[in-house]
């Protein structure tokens, strides 16, 4: 494998970044308005332009080429006086799982939250991602939570 570089998404990468997401929400069964890509890509490019409780987006892009990507937001917490960080999105293309590619995506945004001085990450997946909990167990701690919603 080539070396992969990891680095904040731009305007330029709406295509890729599309490709990449689309496969994410087919991975669980999902799909969004049109409304919603466009939507979240705008807060995703205020994110890494330093806007405030907006999303962040990384791509991990191999010979020039996205083959990932990872999306999080830093918040506030009743628990804690600093902001902790939320990573929402994670996806490698399937020909490049088993590269990486997925640890480097979390070691990122474990160095962006240390570099913003809010080192709690936490992150969900659902129980049948085994092939992604293999590596969360190896770089995370499974905690006892059980989500729920009203939706």
């Amino acid at each position: 494998m080539s070396d992969v570089v990891i680095r904040p998404l731009t305007a330029e990468d709406k295509a890729e970044w599309r490709r990449l997401w689309t496969g994410y929400l087919e991975f669980y069964e999902s799909e969004v308005s049109e409304e919603v890509y466009e939507t979240t890509f705008s807060r995703l490019l205020a994110g890494n332009a330093g806007t405030d409780n907006e999303y962040r987006g990384l791509l991990a892009v191999i010979d020039g080429r996205p083959v990932g990507l990872v999306h999080y937001l830093f918040h506030r917490h009743c628990w804690k006086v600093e902001d902790v960080c939320y990573l929402q999105d994670l996806y490698a293309d399937p020909e490049v799982r088993g590269q990486g590619i997925g640890r480097a995506l979390i070691e990122a945004v474990y160095k962006a939250a240390d570099e913003a001085g809010n080192p709690a990450v936490s992150w969900m997946t659902q129980e049948f991602n085994e092939v992604g909990r293999r590596l969360y167990d190896r770089i995370g701690k499974l905690t006892p939570f059980i989500k729920y919603s009203r939706s």
